[in-house]
């Protein structure tokens, strides 16, 4: 069966378990945080990969089951980071799940309420 998530071309997923342990990650995101897209960092804990600051809001993450969720312009390209827990059927957490997508810089704005 092929793989939904390899087809998003400009959304990076990545997810761990409720430890911070990688279990997948999509091929966008593959391209953007590793420099061969055939190795993975799946089985890895996520604090191995990110500096003290950044484990610092993964850890804030993980303990007050709330998201964080940011912008940021990388390689001339704008960026929605969001940070966010999840969570299993039984409702226990889960881990950690992180939606990396490409916004254009100008995009219109719809109010639905």
């Amino acid at each position: 069966m092929e793989n939904w998530a390899d087809g998003l071309k400009e959304v990076a997923i990545t997810v761990t378990d409720e430890k911070g342990v990688f279990t997948d990650m999509n091929l966008h995101s593959k391209r953007v945080n590793l420099k061969d897209v055939t190795k993975t960092v799946v089985g890895q804990d996520i604090k191995m990969c990110h500096s003290d600051r950044s484990n610092a809001i993964i850890k804030n993450i993980m303990q007050t089951k709330q998201p964080n969720v940011y912008t940021i312009i990388k390689k001339g390209q704008k960026k929605l980071i969001y940070q966010a827990p999840w969570f299993k059927d039984n409702g226990e957490f889960g881990g950690l799940v992180e939606l990396s997508l490409v916004i254009p810089e100008q995009m219109p704005h719809y109010d639905r309420g």
